[in-house]
C-alpha cells in the first residue's frame, strides 16, 4: 500500500513539474494525495528538475524530470484530480488511472500553436511599438518561427542549439520583410517575433520559487530564463555578423521608437490582450480561461502604460506596482473560479518580462556601443527586480485573505 501510494503521489508531482508548475505547488499537491492514503507527507523533496521520493518500508525512488514546456492544462487537471483524492472520490487504483490519462493527453494542435505564435507575436510588436505593418510582419514570421519550432527545433535540435537557430530564422525573416520595404521598423519587428521563444514559465516560476524559499530550485530556473534569452539574442547576432560579411557593412539597428498609432491606449490594450491570448495558446492554458487570462494581463499591461505615462514614477517603480495588480487578479481570479493561481500568473506577468531588454543589451554590446548596452542591461534589471518584488509581496500574504 505505500509503495503504490507513494507511486501515485510521485506520478502526480511528474506531470505537474514536467508542464510549467511552480515547486509549491508540485509538493502541496503530492503531500495532499498521500497523506490522504495514510502515508508522511514528509516523503518528498522536490528540485526543478526532479523528485527524490523515499518510503519507511525503504522504499526509494529518484526520478530526472527534464521541463517539456508548459502544458498549464494539465496542471489544472492534476490540481483538480488531486483535490477529488482528498474529497475521497477515488481509489488508488482509480487516482492512478486518471493521472495516467492526463499524462497521455495531446498537446495542443500545432496548427493552433502556429496561429498562438502569429497573434502573440503580433500583439507584442505594437505592444513594444511596433506599427500595423511591422505587426503584420510579426505575425507572418511568429507563425514561420513557431512552425520551425514543433517541426525541426524540439524534435531534432537541443535547447541551446534550438534557440540560437530561432533567433537566427526570426531575425532572418524579420531582415527579409525590412529589405522589401514591408514594416519600418526592424527593432520591434524582430523583438516581437522572437517573443515566442521567451521563457515565461521559467522566469516566473523562477521568481515563485524564491519567494516560497525554494533557492536552489528559484536560482536555478532564473539561470535557464537567463540563458534562452542569451541563446535568442546570440542567434540574432549571428544574422547581423552574416548580413555584415555578405553586405559588407554593418546593419544598424537603433532600438525601438512606439509608433503614433499604435502606441495609443486603446491600441496597446488591443495589442495586450489579444497578444496574451495567443501565448495562453503556447501556454497550454484551458480554453475556457483564454479569455480571463487575456484580462489579467490587459489590466496590468495598462495600469504600467498609465503609471510611467502620467506619474512621475519611473519604468521599475511602475512596474513593481503594475506586477502587484497582476498578482492579486491572479490569486483573486484562482479562488473565483477554482484554477491554479499559475494560469493566470505567468500569462499576466508576460507582457512586462524584460525580454526586449536583455535582448538590446546583448545586440549593443556585440555592437560595441557600451553606453546603450549598459543602459538597456541596467533597466532590464530593475524591472526584473520590481517583478520579483512585486511577486513576493502579494504571495507573502495570507492565503485567507483570498478566499470568500
Amino acid at each position: 500500500m505505500e509503495e503504490n501510494a507513494l507511486e501515485v503521489a510521485s506520478l502526480a508531482g511528474h506531470i505537474l513539474l514536467e508542464n510549467g508548475a511552480e515547486i509549491a505547488r508540485v509538493e502541496e499537491t503530492m503531500e495532499r494525495i498521500a497523506s490522504h492514503y495514510g502515508e508522511e507527507s514528509e516523503n518528498f523533496f522536490v528540485l526543478s528538475n526532479g523528485i527524490f521520493t523515499t518510503g519507511e518500508s525503504g522504499y526509494a525512488k529518484v526520478e530526472f524530470i527534464p521541463f517539456k514546456g508548459a502544458q498549464l492544462e494539465r496542471v489544472v487537471e492534476v490540481n483538480q484530480i488531486s483535490r477529488d483524492i482528498a474529497c475521497d472520490r477515488y481509489t488508488l487504483a482509480e487516482a492512478r488511472q486518471k493521472l495516467l490519462e492526463v499524462r497521455s493527453n495531446p498537446a495542443k494542435p500545432k496548427l493552433e500553436q502556429i496561429i498562438g505564435s502569429a497573434v502573440g507575436s503580433a500583439g507584442f510588436c505594437m505592444i513594444f511599438g511596433g506599427g500595423l505593418l511591422d505587426a503584420a510582419a510579426a505575425f507572418v514570421v511568429g507563425a514561420l518561427l513557431w512552425t520551425f519550432v514543433v517541426f525541426v527545433s524540439v524534435p531534432y535540435l537541443s535547447k541551446i542549439l534550438g534557440n540560437i537557430a530561432g533567433g537566427v530564422v526570426a531575425s532572418l525573416l524579420c531582415l527579409l520583410f525590412h529589405k522589401v520595404g514591408f514594416g519600418s521598423s526592424l527593432g520591434n519587428m524582430i523583438v516581437g517575433s522572437l517573443i515566442p521563444l521567451i521563457p515565461g514559465v521559467a522566469f516566473t516560476n523562477g521568481i515563485r520559487d524564491l519567494a516560497d524559499e525554494d533557492y536552489i530550485a528559484g536560482a536555478t530556473r532564473l539561470l535557464d530564463a537567463l540563458m534562452v534569452f542569451f541563446c535568442i539574442a546570440a542567434g540574432v547576432v549571428i544574422t547581423f555578423m552574416i548580413y555584415r560579411l555578405a553586405a559588407g557593412s554593418m546593419l544598424v539597428v537603433d532600438g525601438v521608437e512606439p509608433d503614433a498609432l499604435t502606441g495609443g491606449l486603446l491600441f496597446q490594450a488591443l495589442a495586450a490582450f489579444v497578444g496574451t491570448l495567443g501565448f495562453s495558446v503556447l501556454f497550454g492554458v484551458p480554453g475556457r480561461e483564454y479569455l480571463r487570462t487575456a484580462v489579467v494581463a490587459t489590466v496590468g499591461w495598462m495600469t504600467y502604460l498609465l503609471l510611467v505615462r502620467y506619474t512621475v514614477l519611473g519604468i521599475a517603480a511602475s512596474t513593481f506596482f503594475a506586477t502587484m495588480v497582476v498578482v492579486l487578479l491572479a490569486r483573486l481570479f484562482a479562488v473565483w473560479f477554482r484554477m491554479p493561481e499559475t494560469v493566470y500568473l505567468i500569462t499576466g506577468i508576460f507582457p512586462m518580462i524584460p525580454g526586449g531588454g536583455i535582448f538590446w543589451t546583448t545586440f549593443f554590446l556585440v555592437s560595441n556601443r557600451l553606453p546603450l548596452a549598459m543602459h538597456s542591461g541596467m533597466t532590464a534589471l530593475a524591472v526584473t527586480a520590481a517583478i520579483v518584488l512585486g511577486i513576493v509581496l502579494i504571495s507573502s500574504l495570507p492565503r485567507k485573505l483570498f478566499h470568500r
